[in-house]
């Protein structure tokens, strides 16, 4: 794991803001703008989300968010590592760490939605090496050629 730490932060402070406008630039400029799912900052501090943070020595170099979908599934939300910091392990820490959550709170299933194009392959990657397996659509997503939906049943099973 990277020397860094995770905590439950706050996305509307300065630091995050701006990691969390080059992640919906990124989405924008490689998905349809119909089908851009990331979470703004104003959804991000819904009651039903938790938003995370890793740092090192202070400074944010990725985030995340597990969304409360129902007493039995969480959504993982706004995954994403600064550039400048990808290929150190952070983007696996921050999944692992989602993961102990959702488990430590009782869910039995988490999802996720990413695209399915060459600008989401190292994303797909990083979940399927985690473990999650593709599925149907969840939640308020809809069929598209352009999204691709996985979940990790946390019982073990895939």
């Amino acid at each position: 794991m990277p020397d860094g730490v995770i905590s439950i932060d706050d996305p509307r402070a300065d630091d995050i803001r701006e990691l969390l406008k080059r992640h919906l630039m990124y989405a924008r400029a490689n998905t349809k703008p119909e089908e851009v799912y990331a979470l703004d900052v104003d959804a991000l501090v819904h009651p039903a989300v938790t938003f995370f943070s890793y740092r090192i020595d202070g400074e944010v170099l990725g985030v995340a968010a597990l969304k409360h979908l129902d007493d039995r599934h969480a959504e993982i939300k706004s995954m994403h590592t600064a550039e400048e910091a990808r290929g150190r392990g952070i983007g696996r820490t921050l999944v692992d760490h989602l993961i102990a959550v959702a488990r430590d709170r009782g869910y039995r299933r988490l999802s996720l939605e990413t695209g399915t194009g060459p600008a989401f392959a190292a994303a797909r990657k990083l979940y399927g090496s985690a473990r999650f397996t593709p599925c149907e659509p969840f939640g308020d997503y809809v069929p598209s050629p352009n999204s691709a939906c996985m979940t990790l049943l946390l019982d073990g099973t895939a």
